[in-house]
């Protein structure tokens, strides 16, 4: 009768532990079935054109329009989608490949922001968003970037105030940025004159409770070219 016992009792032992080391956790949790059917993607990152760089590497060059690579990295996706924006006109162009670079004919002498995002089945990831200007011929002296708006963000609504502070960022491949002038009102055209030629990124305004506000920036540099923010909205409750 012992000796049955012990047999039952090493009998269990041996199944015991081999359920134990079958790839799980003290949890019963398993991370990594090993059958490769974990879905991840390790995050976008934009490689070129750099972030408010010229871009001089085109190919293809004709006086109006080059051939551009742009490049970034990521890992685990099955395809990717690239967006680009002309800043001038807003003309998008968007593609669709499976390869972390693209060669893709653009407008010389003209800004640009662009984002990439990756595709794995069901799931997808934004890259950052870069902005950049493709060289044109010759030297010449580039606009600065249209200003990027801050704060108040497009359409938030504002608890009821008496001031409220306009926020933005500017940049300029030239770095010869001389100044802002600022337009705000209730005008949906925001054609009305607040300030001008402020060297700040920051002004702040009057508002009154129930209205809807408009405004933009218009952003120049040292030779007197200029770029235009588009028209921004915010409401005072």
């Amino acid at each position: 009768m012992k000796q049955v016992v012990y047999i039952f009792c090493l009998t269990f032992l041996v199944f015991g532990c081999s359920k134990s080391s079958n790839g799980n956790d003290p949890n019963g949790e398993n991370p990594d079935d090993g059958n490769g059917n974990e879905e991840t993607i390790s995050g976008v990152k934009l490689y070129f054109p750099q972030e408010n760089m010229l871009c001089n590497e085109g190919t293809n060059l004709t006086p109006t329009e080059s051939t551009v690579y742009f490049e970034w990295r990521a890992n685990g996706a099955d395809n990717y989608i690239i967006t680009i924006e002309n800043l001038s006109t807003s003309n998008v162009i968007q593609r669709e490949t499976n390869e972390d670079i693209i060669p893709i004919t653009i407008q010389r002498a003209t800004a640009y922001k662009w984002f990439v995002e990756s595709v794995l089945g069901s799931t997808t990831e934004q890259s950052d968003t870069w902005q950049f200007y493709n060289a044109g011929p010759g030297a010449q002296s580039y606009a600065p970037f249209p200003a990027e708006i801050v704060s108040p963000s497009m359409a938030e609504s504002i608890p009821t105030t008496n001031t409220v502070t306009l926020q933005w960022t500017a940049s300029d491949v030239d770095d010869d940025i001389a100044g802002f002038d600022v337009y705000f009102g209730t005008n949906e055209t925001a054609n009305d004159i607040h300030a001008s030629n402020i060297n700040t990124t920051e002004t702040t305004v009057s508002v009154t409770s129930g209205t809807i506000y408009y405004w933009k920036i218009i952003t120049r540099d040292a030779l007197g070219n200029t770029s235009d923010s588009g028209v921004f909205q915010f409401r005072v409750q």
